[in-house]
């Protein structure tokens, strides 16, 4: 069964890193472009970042722009989000989702991976 399972959250201190994973099973990231969304508690979620099937194209949202870095390996089926500079702001659960580049309509989302920054 397809599935999206997100790893690497956890509670950091402000300023500190994480490492997000998103990894696919059961089937292939290769034709689809990929993206982490978050969701704070009262929010709505919103987009933080996202890439395309080829790595050529990335994209970020204002208040991540300089401190996160989105990448892909295909060959190990997975996407990354390196966060740095994490500030209590960032404080959500974290969501990857992909969209097949010819098919729009088969959308694939993970179960989420709690980031929590404290002190």
């Amino acid at each position: 069964q397809p599935q999206l399972v997100e790893s690497g959250g956890g509670l950091v201190q402000p300023g500190g890193s994480l490492r997000l994973s998103c990894a696919a099973s059961g089937f292939t990231l290769d034709y689809y472009a990929i993206g982490w969304f978050r969701q704070a508690p009262g929010k709505e979620r919103e987009g933080v970042s996202c890439i395309s099937s080829s790595r050529r194209s990335t994209m970020y949202a204002d208040s991540v722009k300089g401190r996160f870095t989105i990448s892909r390996d295909n060959a190990k089926n997975t996407v990354y989000l390196q966060m740095n500079s994490l500030q209590p702001e960032d404080t959500a659960v974290y969501y990857c989702k992909a969209v097949h580049l010819l098919v729009p309509s088969k959308i694939y989302w993970g179960q989420g991976t709690q980031v929590t920054v404290s002190s």
